[in-house]
Formats: structure tokens, sequence, C-alpha cells
């Protein structure tokens, strides 16, 4: 009997891998779903002094999607440590010079300002694209489902399918879209 309290203890304590998928997400819904398992906040052994978050693999973070023209128009700070080094740059040329940043940017801001956030931190491994080492994608037991479904575009539909479904209007032959 004590030898399944044993391995209880050990199931309840152990840091599970999650991955998931950003692609088509919005970074900073993304950031506030993740933030859970980072810090552990699900687990019924959580405490604000204890680290017992998990770790999350982000793949396809160079896919992400910000609503509306925040591309255009969201600064991202930095700063060098050096005297006039403050730096602000655009979210569309940040993502081109490095796509995990903004994903790494919108969890930093939503960890608050947490004591263990510097630890939480380390377990988050965010990949531009599907592809994920060996050694990480080993350890992974579970996928956090999407904040929102992907759509389909209409040309990887099949002509078939496209063909079967039914038309609300019937243009004439002779119809000219301008």
């Amino acid at each position: 009997m004590e030898s399944c309290n044993c391995q209880q203890q050990w199931g309840t304590f152990s840091r599970i891998w999650h991955v998931y998928d950003a692609k088509w997400q919005d970074p900073y819904l993304t950031a506030e779903l993740l933030k859970k398992y980072l810090s552990g906040t699900y687990k019924p052994i959580y405490h604000p002094m204890n680290d017992c978050g998990d770790n999350v693999v982000v793949i396809n973070s160079k896919d992400i999607a910000l609503r509306g023209d925040d591309w255009q128009k969201r600064m991202y700070f930095h700063h060098t440590g050096y005297a006039k080094g403050a730096t602000y740059t655009l979210a569309w040329e940040l993502h081109s010079k490095d796509p995990t940043m903004i994903v790494r940017k919108a969890l930093y801001s939503a960890m608050d300002k947490n004591l263990n956030r510097r630890y939480a931190m380390q377990r988050l491994h965010i990949f531009p694209d599907s592809e994920v080492p060996k050694e990480i994608k080993r350890n992974i037991s579970n996928q956090i489902q999407q904040i929102s479904t992907i759509p389909v575009r209409l040309d990887h539909i099949p002509e078939d399918v496209r063909a079967e479904f039914p038309q609300l209007l019937k243009y004439p032959e002779e119809y000219v879209r301008r």
C-alpha cells in the first residue's frame, strides 16, 4: 500500500509536457490560456510560493494572428540598459526578426509579477514551425486545445464538395461582376 502512495505523490508533483499549436491564434488570448499551465494554477497542490508549473511547447509561432491593424500599430519596448537605450519596435518588424518573440513577450506580460515568473519562462519552449527536436518531442504527453478554430481555405476544399454545396443565387450567363 505504501508503494501506491509513493506513486500517487510522484504523479501529483510531476511536471507534464504540453504542446500547443499557435497557428492563426491570438498571442494575447493564448498567453492567458498557457499561463495556468506554466504556473500550475490548475493543479490541486498550487500555492503562489510553490513552483509546480508544467513545461509548455508552442509550435507554429510564425503563423500567429494579431487583431485588426495591430501588425502596423502595436509597439514593443526594449531597453539595452545603457543611457538612452530605449527602443520601440513595430509588431511586424519584431515578428520578421524573430517569429517567437511576440508569443514570448505576451506570455511574459500575462504572468503578472509572479515571483516564479523567471522559472516558468524557462519551461516555455517556442518553435517557429512544427519541427520539434526529438528530445523534447518524446516528453510531450498532452495537447492543449486551441482557442479559436482554424477555418478551411476555399482552395483546399475538393471540387466535388464545393459543387454539392447549395447555391443561394444563380447568376445569368451574361452577368458581369465589376
